[in-house]
């Protein structure tokens, strides 16, 4: 139901307004307003990097932007990365497309990239994402205690990974 392709300019303003979202940025890490420019330039860098691969999610039908996925701090060495997902359009959460796109951002990763391992993390109140990454076969491999401060509160943060064999 969803595909993976790139991120366009016309996706610029949407992405911009869900960055600036407290409530979802908090899903996933501390909130901090981004201005226009810095965002334009973080959109204009993603082709130049080769440590990060990211995709827009769209709608397999309608080719609207419900949401963006990444790959960061790609090793070549390690062959392993970190995955990282954002389902930015409020009426296509909990819908199971994230564990879609997170499949398909995986079976990139391991197929498409060659990598071995991919980790992420994910904070132990959302457990909304905690049974997406669940699904897509990752574990649990440890938890970092009152390791970040959102929302007013510390929250611990889980571990996970799924390696290429699994």
């Amino acid at each position: 139901r969803v595909t993976l392709g790139p991120i366009t300019k016309a996706d610029a303003r949407t992405l911009y307004g869900w960055i600036n979202d407290p409530d979802l940025v908090r899903l996933s890490a501390a909130y901090k307003p981004v201005d226009e420019a810095s965002h334009g330039a973080w959109l204009q860098g993603l082709s130049k990097r080769d440590d990060l691969v990211a995709f827009a999610i769209r709608m397999r039908r309608s080719g609207r932007l419900i949401g963006v996925c990444q790959l960061t701090a790609i090793s070549r060495v390690h062959r392993s990365a970190d995955l990282q997902i954002r389902i930015g359009d409020p009426k296509a959460r909990g819908r199971g497309f994230g564990s879609e796109a997170v499949g398909l951002l995986t079976r990139f990763a391991f197929e498409d990239l060659n990598l071995h391992r991919v980790a992420l993390q994910v904070f132990a109140t959302n457990q909304a994402a905690i049974r997406t990454y669940e699904k897509a076969g990752f574990r649990l491999e440890g938890t970092l205690r009152d390791a970040a401060y959102v929302g007013g509160a510390y929250v611990d943060i889980r571990l996970m990974a799924l390696l290429r064999a699994e």
